[in-house]
């Protein structure tokens, strides 16, 4: 193990992978996803109960003041460990959550983001985190079956009344973002990205173009090739293949801000590490050049 490495693993901060402004927020650029410390399935209570109290705990121990979260998550079993664990929240920890998409049974979801249930959604987060205003509360996804303007201005109402502070989006087009930021500030995008699914490249240029955060989900990809990549860059960098992955998102704009979720205290360790891992020129740029597979293949 090089000196360097022994440091960063020793000594693990989010704070190493710098700052991101979500409007008037400033969060470290490595947060915390809180959808794995539900049961299987993202349903029901976790198996382990102490454990997802001590990861969290652990997570902000180490530097982390950004959790991203949703009411779906368990449903609502995320958002009650959280406040269990933290609250009363300590200063700077800023808590996301979203509406919108609801947990019907273990690995089901359904579309709700109707203004009736967005209302709902929302008071209970705020009940739920013990919380009189949410930070950033994201539309889950877009619903089919509602206008989206409809879903938008639902949030744009609930900041009126001092329920949200600020307002996001998740898995969204960019047809979506200019369509909302047209209502109101949007101040982070939520999609699926990592070095092996570029699918939305263009719209994290559009989001560092605008000052607007980009939280990617599933850094990993599903690019089995790929993969075989990373873990011989991680070999070589003495590091993990999820450190090897998030380093690669840290570098890949200065508006990214990965949160890579665990239930292990250990595991959210290893990936805090993750933000003082300096990626070389190199194999950023041999990672950088992977060609995702066709998204009929993903």
């Amino acid at each position: 193990m090089s000196s360097q490495t022994a440091a960063r693993v020793a000594t693990p901060n989010a704070a190493a992978a710098g700052t991101v402004n979500l409007g008037d927020l400033t969060v470290n650029r490595l947060g915390y996803g809180a959808m794995r410390i539900t049961g299987q399935g993202i349903w029901g209570p976790p198996k382990d109960h102490d454990a997802a109290i001590k990861t969290l705990r652990r997570a902000v121990e180490l530097g982390v003041n950004f959790i991203d979260t949703a009411d779906s998550y368990g449903p609502n079993v995320s958002e009650e460990l959280i406040a269990e664990a933290l609250h009363p929240y300590p200063k700077g920890l800023v808590i996301a959550t979203k509406g919108g998409w609801e947990r019907v049974g273990p690995g089901q979801w359904t579309h709700n983001a109707s203004p009736k249930h967005l209302e709902k959604a929302i008071d209970g987060s705020l009940k739920r985190l013990k919380l009189d205003r949410i930070d950033v509360y994201q539309l889950h996804v877009p619903d089919p079956a509602v206008s989206f303007d409809a879903s938008v201005e639902t949030l744009v109402r609930a900041k009126e009344r001092g329920k949200i502070h600020q307002v996001a989006l998740s898995n969204v087009t960019l047809e979506h973002l200019e369509r909302a930021r047209k209502m109101t500030p949007i101040v982070s995008v939520q999609n699926r990205y990592s070095f092996a699914d570029r699918e939305w490249d263009y719209l994290l240029d559009h989001c560092e173009q605008n000052g607007i955060g980009f939280i990617p989900w599933a850094p990993l990809g599903q690019n089995r090739e790929a993969n075989e990549l990373l873990e011989k860059m991680a070999k070589q960098l003495d590091a993990t293949p999820l450190q090897v992955a998030l380093a690669w998102l840290l570098r890949r704009s200065p508006v990214t801000l990965p949160i890579p979720g665990t239930s292990s205290p250990a595991h959210v360790e290893e990936n805090i590490a993750a933000a003082g891992l300096k990626l070389p020129e190199a194999a950023f740029k041999q990672l950088d050049a992977v060609t995702p597979p066709p998204a009929s293949l993903r």
